[in-house]
């Protein structure tokens, strides 16, 4: 038993360290114009949209100026940076989704926090098993969604095509061993404000 423990934690560790990857890069380097895949519509609504969600986000609390930083791509908002509370990362992310043209939100913002091998392991854990049942829940599009677990209480953040979807997603959450809480920011697909092509 130990042993399946172990080898869980493992992979969670190498599956988190792989998903930070990809968003570094966008914010370590600049796009130059020339290269810029996006047509110049594109390009300009991704501006409107990234000073609408840094004047939001510095209305919320102006210590966000320099811990929290974001990029607009395509309409995608990538966020990161570090906050003081979970609940902090969740109000940053309801912001982010509440944005016009907003279409997916990754948040790579981090909790402030000294570092707890075993808390952190259990948090990895629990991630894991609850992103497993998303995945082989076939009612359920688990690519909607991200999940962050922090001190045993789940946070959940995503589209969901239907209220059954949402709720079954909830339910999942809810089942998973030693969780305290889940604390849910789903979205309903019909309530996003999406800009029509």
């Amino acid at each position: 038993m130990k042993i399946k423990l172990l080898i869980i934690i493992f992979i969670g560790f190498i599956l988190s360290g792989c998903v930070g990857v990809g968003s570094k890069g966008l914010f370590g380097t600049g796009v130059s114009v020339a290269l810029d895949p996006r047509t110049l519509g594109t390009q300009i609504d991704d501006s409107i949209m990234q000073k609408s969600l840094s004047a939001r986000i510095l209305a919320k609390d102006k210590k966000y100026f320099l811990s929290v930083k974001s990029k607009v791509l395509d309409g995608r908002i990538f966020l990161t940076g570090k906050v003081d509370s979970p609940e902090e990362k969740l109000q940053i992310t309801k912001i982010a989704w509440e944005t016009k043209g907003t279409r997916s939100v990754r948040n790579d913002v981090k909790i402030k926090e000294e570092f707890n091998f075993k808390q952190s392991a259990k948090d990895i854990l629990i991630t894991t098993q609850l992103r497993t049942a998303l995945i082989l829940n076939k009612n359920i599009k688990a690519t909607n969604y991200q999940i962050d677990t922090y001190k045993k209480k789940i946070y959940v953040y995503g589209i969901a095509l239907t209220t059954e979807e949402k709720d079954l997603v909830i339910s999942e959450a809810k089942e998973i061993l030693d969780v305290e809480n889940v604390i849910a920011s789903i979205i309903l697909v019909e309530d996003l404000r999406i800009q029509k092509e």
